[in-house]
């Protein structure tokens, strides 16, 4: 895997059940596969509050910035049905541990 430069950390509450919620991922997963500069992206949940997280590894500011500015990105809400909007958080990757 290539070292990313940044990474992204989306996090919402869903009004969906947890197989809509992998229904969605599974239907949206060819979007992002498409994307250009995404190393990764992992889907999870918080086992103790069910929230919902992406965490996206991001090859360059300017793949990150042609998604941040994406319908793909505005229909997070929408395809998720969030309740209130996703909390998204941006990281400079400065040093992965194994390289």
């Amino acid at each position: 895997m290539s070292t990313p430069e940044l990474l992204l950390h989306v996090r919402f509450r869903s009004a969906l059940d947890l197989d809509e919620v992998t229904r969605v991922m599974e239907e949206r997963a060819p979007d992002f596969a498409a994307l250009e500069g995404l190393i990764q992206k992992y889907h999870l949940q918080d086992a103790q509050t069910g929230e919902y997280a992406g965490v996206y590894l991001w090859a360059s500011k300017e793949a990150f910035t042609a998604y941040r500015d994406s319908e793909l990105r505005a229909s997070i809400a929408a395809a998720y049905r969030t309740e209130g909007e996703p909390r998204i958080e941006v990281y400079r990757v400065l040093r992965p541990l194994r390289r």
